[in-house]
């Protein structure tokens, strides 16, 4: 039986056999990683720049963006440079590393998309009390809440999960090291308490959820009486696209994390996993953006000021 110390490396699922495809996934990867980049910067550059937008709203919005930059950063980079170096090896530290970080940016994630549906529900339905329940102080309070909770709960995890016995070799059938991965690799009995943790954040999580969709329902009743067909036209704007960016995560996330071990099959666990830490960053700056006016219109300003700066 050999534990985790004995064990120096992991080996990440390869994405490809032929040095052909691994370059040409090397290159799909790098433009994926580009557009995320490109976008999110778009809308940081935006949020930062422009002293119209320091609202609540885009407050949340810049730190939604910051954090899907880091986890697809966290995952991409290190199957980027596998591709390109012809190699599946992480050791164990780097894999410690990996599933701290990404951890911590997933549960953020999901905590501000739960802060964000807040702040819509108190924009729509309490317009009047909107300065008050969220001001500057109280913003700068639940963002802090939010990584503060993420933190402990990757601390938590990355601590217990490499703390098992691990006797079922060191292959992750995974591009990135992922918790329910390394439980299979786990001694039979030991992931158990592991289980444990998943179940008081299952618990956490599905209590985001509950609150997401009791506040889109509160949301949906209010939008419906208002008279105006152009008020619930941009009022269902300003909702839709996060609830979109809600679903696809929330349903794949708990797809990866929640599901029997039985249930598994390579392509699907690869699929999902692309689909909540690879799809919402590349996503995200589009269904924010594309039809936000505020956020085009300070784009434009940012780059006429740089062109007649360079004039």
């Amino acid at each position: 039986m050999s534990n985790g110390s004995s064990i120096t490396e992991f080996l990440l699922l390869a994405f490809a056999d032929t040095r052909e495809q691994q370059l040409l996934h090397f290159w799909l990867l790098l433009g994926i990683y580009l557009a995320a980049l490109l976008g999110n910067g778009l809308i940081i550059t935006a949020v930062a720049c422009d002293h119209h937008l320091h609202t609540p709203m885009y407050f949340f919005l810049l730190s939604l963006s910051l954090i899907v930059l880091g986890s697809i950063s966290t995952t991409l980079s290190k199957a980027m440079a596998n591709s390109l170096w012809d190699n599946r090896s992480i050791s164990y530290v780097g894999c410690a590393a990996q599933l701290f970080l990404f951890s911590f940016l997933i549960t953020a994630e999901y905590f501000l998309l739960t802060i964000m549906a807040y702040d819509r529900y108190v924009a729509i339905c309490k317009p009047l009390h909107y300065g008050t329940l969220l001001g500057s102080r109280a913003c700068v309070h639940m963002a802090a809440a939010a990584w503060g909770s993420a933190f402990l709960n990757a601390v938590l995890h990355t601590a217990n999960t490499f703390s098992l016995p691990l006797c079922q070799g060191n292959v992750l059938h995974q591009f990135f090291c992922e918790i329910p991965h390394i439980l299979k690799l786990a001694c039979s009995n030991a992931h158990l308490s592991e289980v444990g943790l998943l179940v008081v954040i299952a618990c956490l999580v599905f209590g985001c959820f509950v609150f997401i969709v009791v506040s889109y329902v509160q949301i949906f009743r209010a939008v419906l009486k208002i008279p105006s067909e152009q008020g619930q036209h941009k009022a269902f704007s300003m909702c839709l696209p996060h609830l979109a960016v809600v679903s696809l995560f929330v349903s794949t996330s708990f797809f990866a994390y929640l599901k029997p071990p039985s249930t598994s099959s390579q392509s699907l666990d690869l699929l999902m996993a692309v689909l909540y830490s690879v799809v919402p960053p590349i996503v995200n700056p589009f269904i924010y953006s594309m039809r936000n006016k505020e956020i085009k219109d300070s784009l434009r300003k940012v780059f006429q000021h740089i062109l007649f700066q360079h004039h």
